[in-house]
């Protein structure tokens, strides 16, 4: 088991290369888990409410594949076998039921990867090249990821788990003082990776686990004034992080979210709602439909995905679709009303500290006033069902009460 653990945590830095290899571990280790279970007869890790609400959207959405897609094959390739998501969060929660060490596994995973890119970030972005001789683009660097510019996705979506972690850790001060360091180069290296979505969505899990953590007051605000510092070093300090996230008009916090493609986009998709407003016209079938003039606006209408979550399922899957997404952001902002209340009241949290970390987590995948990539695009829901999983085991978990390592 320890050995499974340990390749299950290389996941981390295989994110970095790339879908394949991270998708064939989740894919085959989902496999062989659901075999287990079955065998096993180990079911109860899959009749809990969530778990159950997400395989029936699941089977909807394998139905609307059958029977309402107009590129059946193509819908497929997101539909049939997207159930492996949920299926691997339930392998997370189950190996951290067996297992304690994963935590301590995921967790230098986490920080030897973060750590790297960071190494190479800062040197990409002040020297033009990274170390593997990789140039910056003109208004954006990427580090290990190469021509896929999503190095400050990769650390935003992750941050929480990172930061979830580092908080059931048994830690000596001098490591309390590196990781506060660390934590900070994080931000600044989303700053200057030119993401402002990415920028968005840290900012956004950085607020909530500011607000509703109860413990590490100083090292709260020492991250919350260290980032400003740094943020304002590096506006007033390069011109480029200056004019890609503040002076561009199209760059500010609203503007960055609606530009005029996205906005195009997502009127594309509205119509195409409109057309279809009960069950959709089938997953991934956006990048076929958007084609047809009857549902065009503007210039820009017409993509692999309209770049928010909430429209893609509008368009793809109807209100009945929307309404799984919906509930997700639903629990979310419920946890953090019941958290908010037990601090006015000063009562026993509702939420531990580790769990607002990871819902901090889900936060950021199902808040619905931002950019976002495809919904069923494997890299993305690998990244997503990770804090899924551990979140899971906090609230489930037979030992969910005794979280350290």
């Amino acid at each position: 088991m320890i050995y499974v653990s340990f390749i299950f945590s290389l996941i981390i830095p295989l994110l970095i290369w790339g879908p394949f290899f991270p998708d064939l571990i989740v894919s085959l280790s989902s496999l062989l888990f659901l075999i287990y279970v079955f065998r096993q007869k180990l079911f109860f890790y899959f009749n809990k409410k969530p778990l159950i609400i997400f395989y029936v959207f699941c089977i909807y959405c394998i139905l609307l594949t059958t029977f309402v897609a107009k590129d059946i094959l193509l819908s497929f390739q997101s539909s049939l076998f997207y159930f492996r998501i949920g299926v691997f969060s339930c392998l997370i929660w189950y190996l951290l039921e067996q297992e304690k060490k994963i935590l301590n596994y995921f967790y230098y995973a986490l920080v030897i990867s973060f750590f790297s890119l960071i190494v190479d970030g800062y040197i990409q972005f002040y020297i033009g090249l990274n170390i593997l001789g990789l140039p910056k683009s003109e208004t954006r660097i990427s580090s290990f990821f190469g021509d896929e510019l999503i190095l400050g996705s990769y650390l935003s979506r992750l941050f929480p788990l990172l930061f979830a972690l580092f908080i059931v850790k048994e830690k000596k001060k001098l490591e309390l003082y590196f990781m506060t360091l660390f934590f900070i180069s994080i931000f600044g290296l989303i700053l200057i990776s030119g993401e402002r979505a990415a920028f968005f969505f840290y900012f956004l899990s950085f607020l909530f686990i500011m607000i509703f953590l109860k413990s590490y007051a100083k090292l709260r605000t020492v991250l919350s004034v260290g980032s400003l510092i740094i943020f304002i070093f590096l506006i007033s300090s390069s011109n480029q992080v200056k004019n890609r996230m503040i002076s561009d008009p199209a760059s500010t916090l609203i503007k960055s979210i609606f530009t005029p493609g996205h906005d195009s986009l997502i009127r594309t998709a509205y119509n195409m709602f409109l057309d279809k407003p009960i069950f959709g016209h089938g997953p991934k079938m956006f990048r076929v439909i958007c084609k047809d003039d009857k549902y065009k606006v503007g210039a820009h209408s017409c993509d692999i995905h309209p770049h928010n979550f909430y429209v893609q399922l509008l368009a793809e899957t109807g209100i009945i679709g929307f309404s799984f997404l919906f509930s997700c952001f639903a629990y979310v902002l419920y946890c953090a009303y019941r958290q908010l209340k037990s601090i006015v009241l000063r009562q026993k949290r509702y939420l531990t500290d580790y769990q607002v970390c990871l819902l901090a987590g889900i936060l950021i995948t199902v808040w619905p006033i931002t950019t976002n990539g495809n919904f069923f695009h494997n890299w993305l829901m690998i990244v997503y069902s990770l804090p899924v999983g551990f979140y899971l085991h906090s609230i489930y978990g037979k030992n969910r009460k005794n979280i350290s390592f």
